[in-house]
Order: structure tokens, then sequence, then C-alpha cells
């Protein structure tokens, strides 16, 4: 089993998708499903945990990548969760693959939903992390819970990730400046920061996922691990109590007194459960 030194290493790739460039890096065994990590409102590849990747890594492929229009990866960023899904699926089939687990966070979550409902063959196992299903409740207000705290670490000069991810309690607090400084361990090869109309687009099509007509998730027959803080802020964490409800073979796992970034709070025993999960 060949494993590369660590996400903070991993070096940064391109494909091309239909004639477009996209930007990815993979890391861990060269042989086995891989999970394809889809990723957060405003991220780029430097925006996953290292701990995370690394954890999920040491058994298992891992690839990262940004989707179109995101970080290095070129072209138009759509604004709906659908086309997302399209170029996602478009990305994972020009990588040759016909079969992989997805990890959807927030944004990413969304959009696996939509990848299990328009390929199923194509996905074997999901997690679903900080997210929530098509018209859940709260997820239009995602827009103004953004903004708002983005203005309030300009204030405080920290990232806007401390109060958007992490819970105000004193765990919470040291919990995201440890989360934010693993994001700084990778030095050199750093991907592009999302561009403003990025942004926007993002926030366009999370939006309108708000406002959707809730989807029949009983077509989504795959294993699913729903994880969350119990106090997400951002997809209030009913939404992944409904979500893992609704799904045939869904299971809820809720971490305490952790808000958004649930898994990164507690990415030990998120890898854990990850592990198992995917291996069961």
């Amino acid at each position: 089993m060949t494993v590369l030194a660590g996400y903070r290493n991993a070096p940064t790739k391109t494909i091309d998708v239909g004639g477009t460039t996209f930007a990815y890096r993979r890391l861990g065994p060269e042989h086995g499903t891989p999970v394809i990590f889809l990723n957060h409102l405003a991220a780029v590849l430097d925006n996953w945990d290292p701990r995370v990747v690394d954890g999920i890594a040491a058994k298992r492929p891992v690839i990262t990548f940004d989707n179109r229009g995101i970080g290095a990866s070129q072209g138009k960023t759509p604004r709906s969760v659908a086309e997302m899904a399209r170029d996602a699926i478009a990305f994972i089939r020009a990588s040759g693959h016909d079969e992989v687990d997805l990890l959807g966070f927030s944004l990413g979550g969304f959009v696996a939903q939509v990848i299990a409902e328009e390929e199923p063959r194509l996905v074997r196992r999901m997690i679903l992390a900080g997210t929530g299903p098509a018209g859940g409740a709260g997820i239009d207000k995602v827009t103004p819970i953004t903004l708002l705290d983005t203005l309030k670490a300009a204030l405080t000069f920290k990232d806007p990730k401390e109060y958007l991810f992490f819970t105000r309690t004193a765990d919470g607090k040291a919990k995201a400046r440890q989360f934010v400084n693993r994001l700084k361990e990778r030095t050199e090869d750093r991907d592009k920061p999302i561009s403003v109309t990025a942004f926007r687009n993002q926030l366009k099509a999370i939006h309108r996922w708000g406002r959707r007509r809730p989807s029949d998730l009983t077509v989504i027959r795959q294993p699913v691990l729903v994880a969350n803080g119990d106090q997400d802020r951002m997809v209030p964490s009913r939404n992944s109590a409904d979500l893992a409800r609704r799904l045939p073979n869904g299971r809820l796992v809720l971490y305490p007194d952790a808000g958004h970034g649930g898994i990164f709070q507690y990415h030990a025993e998120f890898v854990d459960e990850a592990l198992r999960f995917l291996d069961a």
C-alpha cells in the first residue's frame, strides 16, 4: 500500500473535463473505492481539514477537487446545485471511476444527494455532513448568516469559519482556533482563493436549494452516514435528523457542543466513525 506523506504535501494536479481544466489532489492507497470529497461554500482545496483527509486516506484512496469555477479549476461556477452535481459527475467519470464513495460537507452534501439521485450506480456509500435536504428548515437563510459572521470576523480579526463552524463556548473557541491553524499547515502550492463571482453563484445555488420543494429521498438506497454538530447555525441541525429519517438506509451522528463544523471539531471520532461505515 502506497500512501503519500499527508495532505499538506499532496501535489495539485489537473485533468481535462469536457474541455475545462479541473484541479484536484489524490492521496492514500493506490487501490480501493475512492472517497470523493465535495466541498463547502467558498471553499477551495486548502479548506479541507488535513486531519480528516489524512485520517481517511490512511485506509482509503481520497480525491479532493475544485468544482467548475472554484479555486484553480476553470469555467463559470453554476448557480444551481443540479449543475454542480453534473460537473462533479463529469469530473468523476473523467478520472476513470465508475464507482465511488462520497463525502459531502455542507453545500457538498447537497451536491452528493443529487449525484446519488441522478447516477445511483456511480455511488456505493455516502457521508453527508453539516448538510440537509432540499427545502430544509433555515437553509435559505445561509446568505445573511454568512455575511453577518464574515463582517463580525473582520472586525475581530478572526477567520469567519470560527463563527460559522463552531460554537462560542470555551471548547468551541479553542477547537476553532486549532482548526484554522491546521488549514495553514500547507505552505507551498496552495490553491487560488475563491472569486467573488463564484462565491455569489454558490450563495444563489444554496438559496435555491433551501427554497426547493422537498425531494423524494426514498430513491437513495445507498447506506448513508449523516453527521453534524448538535448546534449547527448554518444548516440547522434538525435538518440532519430529518435527512437521516427520510433516507431508507440513513444513520445519524450528532456531536455535542458542536456547530456546522462538527466533523472538524471531533475529527478523530469522525474519522473512526467514517472508516467503520465505509468498510462495513
